[in-house]
């Protein structure tokens, strides 16, 4: 029996996983005011956002373990405190380097998903599981459309700087309720934290990111590039073989082997190609000048409004899917999801010449990440034991972080490789970035496929888990290779 309201827990963990899901998009828009107002270089403004970005895929997985072992309520506080400070810090900043370590300390907000998710699961009935997780993962999607709709009207009306002041007060209170209500979760692991793991992570993730975000400013063939990616492979080895060889992995490599877990994973990494770059790319698309051949000359927050569709069409499918889910499968969710995506993308390949037909797409994609984001996360949480949660929704949502830096790094390549004489890419790049987009959201739903139709079983030796998200088909224990 749940010790407290399961309606107030909820409500705490939506406005926290909500809010640090709008800081990775509400900057974004503001780059251009942002680099004004501080004196500082485009290149350099840029880093706010790659700052975050890193920082995030740290954090996430790293202090999702720790969650799973010292108490997941505990470490959810200590993260919101730390969002409130980084927020602070950003609204404060008085220069361009002290709003980039603002954006570092925000980045550690990461770890509210894979937190989030696991108190939901620790917590809430076993019927409740699935609709709470689908809920949840509505409200983090939308979040990312609130930022791109809200930042301009905020900036217009009020300062940059109240981007950051907004969210003070909404985590400060959000951490003060947490803290009193909130139960803290009796699921735990054992062990401790591998810190070399750590380390090893934390080097091949930025060693990965790190270029992918800034290739091109210094150029695929730099040297910067190639030796950065060279680490990010030895990195990646070092970490496997650390990781193996520990009593206590950071992140238990039998788990990402389940097959329900893997294929899970390789569809959260194409989505997530898909998806952050048409956040990336369709503001920019509208903002165009029409005398370049496309787009329609919008400002920044008629951008945003023409992203409204995507913003209601995620929350609602996000929501809906929890409905659903226990009738057709998370598997047909993601796939159904990733499918509609790729059909989004599509359409703004062959058709993007007026305004609803980018609204009129936004709207079906945002249909597909609502879908999307609510079936992987069930997926994971239903395939992995209570005490891994933390560790393994972590990592999904890094993995759909590193194919959105991957996705959005190659788009760029396509739609600026060859601009016109006024600096402004040919509607050409736009074309085939669209179509590539639709290809890889193509190929999320052929992996989708690959998921089992059944639960794919559990590791051996542990304890089967107490709050079984996946209810529509009876399960199976195909044990996985150690």
């Amino acid at each position: 029996m749940p010790r407290k309201s399961t309606r107030l827990t909820f409500a705490v963990l939506a406005t926290g996983a909500g809010v640090f899901s709008m800081l990775q998009s509400l900057i974004a828009p503001a780059l251009p005011t942002v680099q004004h107002a501080l004196h500082t270089s485009q290149s350099t403004a840029t880093w706010v956002m790659t700052a975050y970005l890193l920082s995030a895929s740290v954090f996430t997985p790293i202090l999702g373990r720790v969650g799973d072992l010292i108490g997941k309520k505990r470490t959810l506080v200590a993260v919101l405190v730390t969002v409130t400070i980084g927020c602070l810090l950003a609204a404060l900043a008085p220069t361009i380097g002290v709003l980039i370590l603002a954006r570092v300390v925000q980045g550690i907000g990461g770890a509210l998903f894979p937190l989030s998710f696991g108190i939901i699961r620790d917590e809430f009935a076993p019927a409740e599981v699935g609709p709470s997780i689908s809920n949840l993962s509505a409200v983090i999607a939308a979040g990312g459309g609130v930022g791109m709709v809200a930042a301009g009207p905020i900036v217009t009306a009020l300062d940059y700087r109240w981007l950051f002041w907004l969210p003070v007060g909404i985590v400060a209170v959000t951490t003060l309720i947490a803290l009193r209500y909130v139960p803290e979760s009796p699921s735990r692991a054992e062990g401790r934290v591998n810190w070399l793991g750590a380390v090893l992570l934390s080097g091949w993730l930025v060693a990965l990111l790190l270029p992918l975000s800034q290739a091109s400013r210094w150029g695929w063939g730099s040297g910067r590039v190639i030796g950065l990616f060279t680490a990010a492979v030895l990195l990646f080895a070092l970490w496997l073989l650390a990781e193996a060889r520990s009593r206590s992995p950071l992140i238990d490599l039998r788990i990402m082997r389940l097959p329900a877990v893997w294929t899970t994973n390789a569809a959260a990494l194409l989505f997530g190609a898909g998806m952050y770059s048409i956040w990336s790319f369709l503001p920019g698309f509208v903002q165009t000048p029409s005398s370049a051949g496309y787009g329609f000359g919008s400002s920044v927050t008629a951008a945003g409004l023409l992203m409204l569709p995507m913003l209601i069409a995620m929350f609602c499918s996000g929501v809906l899917s929890g409905r659903l889910e226990p009738v057709l499968g998370a598997k047909k969710l993601l796939t159904a999801g990733a499918a509609l995506g790729a059909v989004a993308c599509g359409f703004l390949a062959l058709w993007h010449d007026e305004q609803w037909q980018v609204a009129f797409a936004a709207g079906v994609f945002g249909l597909g990440i609502g879908l999307a984001f609510a079936s992987m996360a069930n997926l994971i949480v239903g395939s992995v034991p209570p005490e891994q949660t933390g560790a393994a929704t972590g990592m999904n949502a890094n993995i759909r972080t590193i194919g959105g830096s991957i996705g959005a790094a190659v788009t760029s390549v396509l739609v600026t490789g060859h601009l016109q004489p006024s600096g402004l890419p040919y509607a050409s790049g736009y074309t085939h970035g669209f179509t590539l987009l639709a290809l890889l959201c193509l190929a999320a739903a052929l992996a989708a496929l690959l998921v089992p139709g059944r639960r794919a079983g559990r590791i051996p030796g542990t304890p089967r888990a107490s709050s079984e998200v996946s209810r529509t088909e009876p399960e199976t224990d195909a044990m996985m290779p150690r």
